[in-house]
């Protein structure tokens, strides 16, 4: 934890700890939001929301749509694997999993990241980084085990499984491309334009538009369009102007705590002894891995 704290101050601080419960917010937010809408339908009216009101900022900053190549690449990957698919999939599962479980098979990312890293690019890992995934998977195991044992929905649990891939893979795919030339939120919003417009035909080929509207969708889904969507996002880009991306990478750590914290406090979700051995033991490996990646090389 000292290490973590190395170059940052106070602001940065409570900026990371922001953006990691408004990131594991989105999960309970997700789930009132599909117990009264459909999935998709819902999904690709956030993005469409949330994507209108990003380019409408970013043009109002004076940024440009006239983009780099890579940033292009950028905006189309993420669109289709993080918004599309990965969040896609989340909503779709969520009708049958509890938003505890989404949050902490999504929080596996920097752990699949890192061994993507290691057995596809072959980038070396150090001992702290592989004790670190090895506990990380052990948490998960831990966790899915009793899960599983306890009638959980299999096919819940592999739509998240495929979600998180998803968001590995399209991570893996444009590492530094998005930040290229700037133009960052203008690069957001037309991700979730991207999003929505994927994201609108299954929801037309699969899905009946009925909604149960009560005040609960809507004070979830202004939620969602508001903050996971837009102020996670600013404070993220602005945290990593701050003190970089690897430190800022390490509050994903926290992640899985306030996931399942956020579901116990709103959705009334209950937590066992193992469920919260198995979060305790994720983070220390997200943050071991993540703190691997600080440690300058000996010269």
């Amino acid at each position: 934890m000292a290490r973590m704290m190395d170059g940052m101050d106070w602001r940065a601080l409570l900026m990371g700890l922001a953006f990691a419960l408004m990131w594991s917010s989105a999960f309970t937010s997700a789930r009132m939001i599909v117990a009264d809408a459909p999935p998709l339908y819902a999904l690709s009216l956030r993005f469409f929301v949330s994507g209108l009101i990003g380019v409408g900022i970013a043009r109002a900053l004076g940024q440009s749509w006239n983009l780099t190549r890579g940033q292009w690449r950028a905006v189309v990957l993420f669109g289709i694997s993080q918004n599309a698919l990965y969040l896609g999939l989340n909503f779709v599962a969520m009708q049958t999993i509890e938003a505890s479980l989404a949050a902490i098979i999504a929080s596996t990312m920097p752990l699949l990241v890192a061994l993507a890293g290691w057995l596809i690019l072959r980038e070396r890992l150090r001992p702290l980084a592989v004790a670190g995934l090895v506990a990380g998977f052990v948490g998960v195991a831990l966790i899915m085990g009793v899960r599983l044992g306890g009638g959980v929905d299999l096919f819940g649990v592999v739509l998240c499984v495929l979600g998180v891939v998803s968001l590995t893979v399209a991570t893996m795919s444009v590492r530094g491309a998005s930040g290229a030339g700037g133009n960052l939120l203008m690069i957001v919003g037309m991700q979730m334009l991207v999003g929505s417009l994927v994201l609108i035909l299954p929801a037309m080929a699969l899905e009946v538009p009925e909604v149960n509207w009560t005040w609960r969708l809507a004070a979830a889904f202004s939620y969602t369009v508001l903050v996971p969507g837009l102020a996670a996002t600013w404070v993220w880009f602005a945290l990593v102007g701050r003190i970089g991306a690897v430190r800022a990478a390490s509050f994903h750590f926290l992640n899985p705590f306030f996931g399942v914290a956020v579901a116990a406090v709103l959705l009334g979700e209950a937590l066992g002894v193992f469920d919260v051995i198995g979060v305790l033991v994720i983070m220390g490996g997200i943050l071991a891995v993540q703190r691997a990646r600080m440690i300058r090389p000996e010269v």
